[in-house]
């Protein structure tokens, strides 16, 4: 059998490099654990480098192309690589720069020299969540409408909600460019003549969430992403940026199959 053969195997994680960093480094410099600890997962068959498990101590990588999970979760090992949340306030458009001189994203990255990508839009009267990347690949499939990445949504609307409203939502509702079903509905409160309700859906259709609960009786006043995936907005306060954690990170690159 060829060199060739033996290193295809089933299983085994393929040549080293040995120009490379020592995998346990690698680990340790993204944040994982000490390079003790590293060690240890390495041991119990916990890393995988490009599909395939590692258990050899020792074992040397090219951050700059591998692809490391641990538990199965995806690491980033690249030092270029940025991940951000900014609280997007109303009023801002979802833009880099602005030829009419209107307040857009790029005025709050301060000078940043990365090329950023936003990850989706949203239209300057609404709010929230949205995600910042110079990781190109990621922030395609995270727009991409194949992969069905969830985006949640809060909404006041005129009260009182019919009790049947979220299975008229689940079930479909017919809009102009086409049908559009809801992942999940729920009242959150609802005060006098007023309701929030968080709508949760993966399209990303312009104005989708607006023209739906205005085409079922409830045109939206206010509108707030509040989450893409796994990654939530929180108490992050309007016009922040933060840089999203290695878990965050990690669950984007899960929902779309990285």
């Amino acid at each position: 059998m060829s060199d060739l053969s033996v290193r295809n195997l089933p299983g085994d994680p393929g040549p080293d490099h040995p120009e490379g960093v020592r995998l346990q480094k690698v680990l340790a410099k993204a944040g994982v654990a000490s390079r003790r600890a590293a060690e240890e997962l390495i041991a119990e068959g916990r890393v995988s480098v490009d599909g395939k498990v590692v258990r050899e101590q020792g074992r040397r990588v090219d951050p700059e192309t591998a692809v490391i999970h641990v538990d199965g979760v995806r690491v980033i090992v690249r030092d270029d690589r940025v991940y951000l949340a900014l609280n997007k306030p109303k009023g801002v458009q979802s833009t880099m720069s602005d030829d009419r001189g209107r307040p857009c994203v790029g005025d709050y990255l301060f000078g940043r020299e990365d090329r950023l990508f936003h990850v989706g839009r949203l239209d300057a009267d609404t709010e929230g969540l949205l995600l910042l990347t110079n990781d190109g690949e990621l922030a395609h499939r995270l727009m991409h409408p194949s992969y069905e990445v969830l985006k949640t949504y809060v909404a006041e609307v005129p009260a009182p909600i019919p009790r049947d409203l979220g299975k008229r939502l689940r079930a479909g509702v017919e809009l102009e460019d086409g049908p559009v079903k809801v992942h999940s509905f729920r009242v959150v409160d609802h005060f006098r003549d007023r309701a929030l309700v968080e709508v949760v859906l993966h399209e990303g259709r312009k104005h989708i969430v607006r023209r739906l609960l205005e085409e079922v009786g409830h045109p939206v006043d206010s509108l707030v992403r509040t989450a893409i995936g796994e990654v939530r907005l929180g108490n992050h306060k309007p016009g922040r940026l933060r840089p999203l954690n290695r878990a965050e990170i990690g669950s984007l690159y899960a929902a779309v199959g990285l």
